[in-house]
């Protein structure tokens, strides 16, 4: 017979303990460890769950096959379809995550009501709220005579039978899964276990039926989707939706993603009737821009296949304090620091015992390297008091060295700054055949010497 027991699972990052201890070998986190309950089985004995089946093997197919590829399903939402890579896959799991109150449950509902048409049924299934509580947003958001299925419903097998019926849904929102159970599990919703066992049933449910599954995850402090990691690889697209409370933005970034590319991003406004597309992100963002003002340098940057023009602010000021302070927004602290060792080191600039502080204005977070040149650009300028001409743009790799180096798409930057009115650009050296033909007045920036000598003459 099979017997319970009681083993210690990390509710951070799932791993296992002997005992329980007040903080986490594995992640480090504190107070994260609990107790749960799993069933053994003995060698040769029975549980009491489904029989052991014996083993037929596996069939195996050439990659070569006869079926169509499947039509996805467009939302009609231009920005969520983007990130998606075309639309939704039927029988796909994708995961959304964001802090609390960004808008996850807005932009699913809307998206639902979206699919919901005559010959496709849409379920929006709420662990969260009652049915009266999600009809009062779709009212809110003017959807509420679209044909979506309700539900307030929290157990994964009642879920399952409702979704497995011969005219089932084709299209799943489960918000959210941290509030599914299994009822064969003793752990409490939102552990470690019973997040991973309502995922496995749900996605395994789906693709069952070829369905869409859309899965709303909440995130823990550091801004991982809570739960164990195991969560972001059994489904096959990670979607995270950010933003500053203080702005509208919103901006939906895929993380991982089966069938489209994993770095695109879909920009949205947040509005009093919900979330608007923004189809032209880069004049939104320079919307408040001020002209003439030193510190400021315009960034042409790419996001996926976009490009994206971005303000990058810096000042500089003396410090009061015997340790100068560093502040980012939206860029990498790591490479701030970099960026003003290569300005002392290989500039001849005075920053170390001066305060620096960077933004990026409009809430956008930006990864790339190509983004060292704007930055080093606005910090140059706020040292010297000389403002960057308002009309233009900056990119390029800063090496250790203090070389600016190439980077990728150079022509879509170019083409997107001319597109906004932008006269002039400031570049690594071109190389043969990547002028661009966008028209703007192009200078090869080749190292931070040089840039700090263009940007004190004015």
């Amino acid at each position: 017979m099979a017997k319970s027991t009681t083993q210690y699972v990390c509710q951070s990052c799932g791993s296992v303990h002997p005992r329980w201890a007040g903080r986490c070998d594995a992640c480090g986190e504190w107070n994260s460890i609990s107790e749960e309950t799993v069933e053994q089985v003995p060698l040769g004995g029975k549980s009491s769950g489904k029989k052991r089946g014996s083993s037929r093997g596996v069939e195996f197919v050439p990659l070569t096959g006869a079926e169509e590829q499947v039509a996805r399903m467009q939302t009609g939402i231009a920005e969520f379809d983007r990130v998606l890579g075309g639309g939704l896959v039927p029988g796909s799991a994708t995961l959304i995550g964001g802090d609390p109150g960004i808008g996850k449950s807005t932009l699913l509902l809307q998206a639902a009501a979206a699919l919901a048409v005559p010959s496709r049924r849409v379920a929006y299934i709420s662990g969260e709220e009652a049915v009266d509580q999600v009809r009062m947003r779709a009212q809110r958001l003017g959807v509420e005579g679209k044909p979506v299925e309700l539900a307030a419903a929290t157990e994964v097998r009642s879920i399952l039978a409702a979704l497995d019926a011969p005219d089932g849904p084709s299209v799943a929102v489960i918000d959210s899964i941290q509030t599914m159970y299994v009822d064969a599990l003793d752990s409490a919703p939102g552990t470690v276990g019973q997040v991973r066992a309502s995922a496995q049933e749900l996605i395994r449910g789906a693709k069952k039926r070829g369905a869409a599954l859309l899965l709303v995850g909440h995130v823990t402090k550091d801004g991982a989707i809570a739960g164990p990691r195991v969560l972001e690889h059994m489904v096959d697209t990670v979607l995270y939706f950010e933003g500053e409370r203080g702005h509208p933005f919103r901006i939906l970034r895929g993380v991982k993603n089966r069938f489209g590319p994993t770095d695109e991003i879909g920009v949205f406004d947040m509005r009093e009737k919900g979330l608007e597309e923004v189809a032209n992100p880069s004049a939104l963002f320079l919307a408040d821009r001020s002209e003439d003002v030193a510190g400021a340098a315009v960034f042409a940057g790419v996001e996926g296949t976009r490009p994206m023009l971005v303000e990058i602010q810096a000042l500089v000021a003396p410090s009061a304090y015997g340790t100068p302070r560093r502040a980012v927004v939206g860029w990498d602290t790591n490479r701030l620091a970099m960026v003003l060792a290569v300005l002392e080191a290989r500039a001849g600039l005075d920053l170390g015992g001066r305060d620096v502080y960077l933004n990026v204005a409009g809430g956008l977070r930006i990864g790339e390297p190509a983004a060292d040149l704007a930055a080093a650009a606005a910090i140059i300028s706020s040292l010297t008091g000389n403002p960057i001409p308002s009309d233009t743009v900056a990119f390029g790799e800063i090496g250790l060295s203090g070389e600016v180096r190439e980077a990728g798409q150079r022509d879509a930057r170019l083409k997107e700054a001319a597109k906004l009115g932008f006269k002039a650009a400031l570049t690594p050296p071109a190389r043969a055949g990547k002028s661009g033909g966008s028209g703007l007045n192009i200078a090869g920036i080749k190292d931070v010497a040089l840039l700090a000598h263009r940007i004190a003459e004015g």
